[in-house]
């Protein structure tokens, strides 16, 4: 029998994951109306089929017991769950949610981010959407993959900041604005070189090489920004240790390694931070 392929389009944990952030990119964008807090509002709700669905894709990524037995009966209890589902609804809905999507953005990049724990996410998918009718050896894979998530700690994959959706529309709407507020308000500080950082980052486009790219094209940026501020500085031990900051800004930011990592992303933000306090003080 042939095996079973996975589809990140058409599983519902990933999408929501996947327009939680792009909710965050438009909002860093300043976007004024953002089409991916709309899509979330009207797909993703009690009342439809892939809101509920999404609840439990949820309860498996996060609850935990400490018992292979437990986690046993619990997969199987949220897969019987799932199968009282309105299939024909889902579908539709699904659909509809896709063509959504199709019509919004481009779905290559949309898709392209690197999500934690993607093993968990296509068991789920294959247990709720083929369930008996998967060849043996995958449906024993990907049941044995969800018991060892469930029984081990601390290794909960998030589908957002928020796992569940308020039932009541007025708690939902004032959850989207709470989201919108906390951005603004975190990032509120950040110039534009900083924000597009954060935005590509929030994108995790690191997984093609873009996020590499568009880091080792600002440390250029922010190199040649700190060498002009030096010429002006007078002090000889300030501008020693200038030197000793842009000497270290490819190391700093890992424009040497393979793979960018969080702490790369936060020292180029770090540095970004330095040349507009330099930009802001005149290099005083």
């Amino acid at each position: 029998m042939a095996k079973v392929k996975h589809s990140k389009i058409r599983n519902t944990g990933l999408l929501f994951e996947f327009l939680i952030r792009q909710i965050t990119a438009e909002v860093l964008d300043k976007q004024a109306r953002s089409k991916s807090i709309q899509i979330v509002k009207e797909r993703f709700n009690e009342r439809t089929e892939l809101g509920k669905e999404l609840a439990l894709y949820n309860i498996i990524a996060t609850r935990k017991f400490k018992s292979d037995s437990q986690a046993d009966y619990f997969i199987n209890e949220v897969i019987s769950q799932r199968g009282k589902l309105n299939n024909s609804n889902l579908k539709r809905e699904k659909y509809n949610l896709i063509k959504d999507l199709k019509e919004s953005y481009d779905l290559n990049k949309f898709l392209s981010s690197k999500v934690n724990n993607y093993k968990i996410y296509a068991s789920i998918y294959k247990l709720f959407e083929y369930g008996n009718s998967l060849p043996a050896d995958e449906k024993t894979e990907s049941h044995f993959n969800l018991v060892e998530h469930i029984t081990t700690e601390n290794n909960s994959p998030k589908l957002s900041e928020s796992n569940a959706l308020p039932k009541d529309e007025s708690l939902r709407i004032l959850a989207y604005r709470t989201l919108l507020e906390k951005f603004n308000e975190k990032y509120s500080n950040f110039n534009l070189s900083q924000k597009k950082l954060l935005k590509a980052y929030i994108n995790n486009v690191s997984n093609t090489g873009n996020l590499k790219e568009y880091i080792e094209k600002e440390s250029v940026k922010i190199k040649n920004g700190l060498k002009k501020h030096k010429k002006n500085l007078k002090d000889k031990v300030v501008k020693i240790k200038m030197q000793e900051a842009i000497n270290s800004i490819d190391t700093k930011c890992g424009i040497n390694n393979k793979i960018v990592k969080d702490s790369d992303v936060v020292q180029t933000l770090r540095y970004m931070e330095l040349l507009k306090e330099l930009v802001k003080g005149g290099s005083k």
